[in-house]
């Protein structure tokens, strides 16, 4: 493990280093080098790292969640409450419905199965939006607007909308049928996340002004909470939906919101903690990429994907018309909307594990969807914020 270890962070923050200078963005180097180490090529990844990579990618996406949390400021999600909803649904859904009539189309496979197919590629990847959001944040891009602040609320919500999807369409095909429950279950898991992150913010408040402590422990304390709150998530699952990632992101809003000096304290912690983490997490999702199946893809999966992408640009403006944006902006959000990574690495495999006929095809549009979008995604935000928001 140790030897496996010593690759990553070598080989992955020399290849970032590498690509930033190249006006590349880093994560594109750690995806490669996670594909190069992982099980697929060299496979020097240790599989004692691999069996718990899941795991590890989860923790990663805490952070980032903590990180878009502390950064967050109530007042300019208000100037974008109704767009800011509309982006967390919309777009994912005329993306799902795209695939659903053209999937059966292009391979001949079930409507059902089709719709699976759709959710597991519709999610966006909050690891590659969100840090990029909160540096526009932090630098005041995009600040009149509060474009950042929406992008990055609506783009966590989006997964939770579309996880909870493809847990329903996984329990249609399983023969549990498909009940208005599944659709509540959406709305319940949002506001219920929403509120267990807020009540474990205002005591974790009272508690590091009751008690004095040094800012490393309260960031292990936070984190520690954080992990309970995912851990809800996994235990409540059959009896009742609570977004546990939400509530991560919930408990740091409510913190910078009711403490704000601790919290910006606490924001320059995790953010040395991310540059790790952000390693970890891309080094690992490049790990779970079959190239082979990239390679078997065809014509008709790239077709798929672009003719997605094409429907979720759709979506998103839909969801900003009277908002006020100009034709620039609207694009930049479009760009915004379309990295995915996370959520496809984690539950693109699942399908096939469950006996899914068209698991393999799955699988494969889910790998090719990363390979596709998270460049063009990243690259396209790296490359075109300050054009588009030259007034700081």
């Amino acid at each position: 493990m140790l030897f496996s270890l010593s690759l990553i962070m070598i080989i992955g923050f020399t290849l970032s280093g590498i690509f930033n200078r190249i006006k590349i963005p880093g994560i594109i180097a750690m995806i490669i080098t996670g594909i190069v180490l992982g099980p697929f090529v060299l496979d020097y990844i240790s599989e004692d790292i691999l069996n718990i990579s899941p795991d590890l990618r989860e923790i990663a996406l805490i952070v980032i969640l903590l990180k878009a949390g502390l950064t967050l400021d109530l007042e300019d999600l208000k100037k974008v409450g109704r767009p800011a909803l509309l982006l967390s649904f919309i777009p994912a859904t005329l993306e799902i419905l795209a695939i659903v009539i053209i999937a059966p189309i292009l391979f001949n496979i079930p409507i059902l199965e089709a719709a699976i197919l759709g959710t597991v590629v519709a999610a966006v990847s909050p690891a590659v939006i969100v840090p990029r959001m909160i540096f526009l944040i932090q630098h005041g891009y995009g600040k009149e607007k509060s474009i950042p602040q929406m992008i990055l609320a609506a783009a966590s919500v989006d997964d939770i909308y579309v996880i909870i999807l493809f847990t329903a369409f996984l329990s249609m095909y399983q023969g549990q049928g498909f009940s208005s429950l599944s659709l509540i279950s959406v709305p319940i898991s949002i506001i219920l996340g929403l509120l267990l992150g807020l009540i474990c913010g205002l005591f974790l408040i009272w508690f590091f002004k009751k008690i004095h402590m040094r800012d490393t422990i309260k960031v292990m304390i936070i984190l520690s909470i954080s992990f309970l709150l995912v851990t809800i998530e996994d235990v409540m699952t059959g009896y009742i939906q609570v977004s546990g990632l939400l509530a991560v992101m919930s408990l740091g809003v409510t913190m910078l919101k009711f403490y704000e000096i601790l919290a910006k304290r606490l924001m320059s912690k995790f953010s040395k903690i991310w540059v790790g983490a952000e390693l970890l997490l891309f080094v690992l999702v490049g790990a779970a990429v079959d190239i082979s199946y990239i390679g078997n893809a065809g014509l008709y999966s790239v077709l798929l994907v672009i003719s997605a992408l094409f429907f979720r640009i759709i979506g998103v403006n839909l969801s900003l018309i009277k908002t006020g944006l100009n034709k620039k902006e609207k694009a930049f959000c479009s760009i915004s909307y379309l990295p995915k990574a996370t959520v496809q690495a984690a539950i693109g495999a699942v399908p096939l594990a469950m006996g899914v006929p068209s698991g393999n095809l799955i699988l494969t549009i889910a790998v090719l969807s990363i390979m596709i979008t998270a460049p063009v995604g990243a690259i396209g935000m790296d490359r075109s914020f300050k054009k588009v928001f030259n007034n700081k």
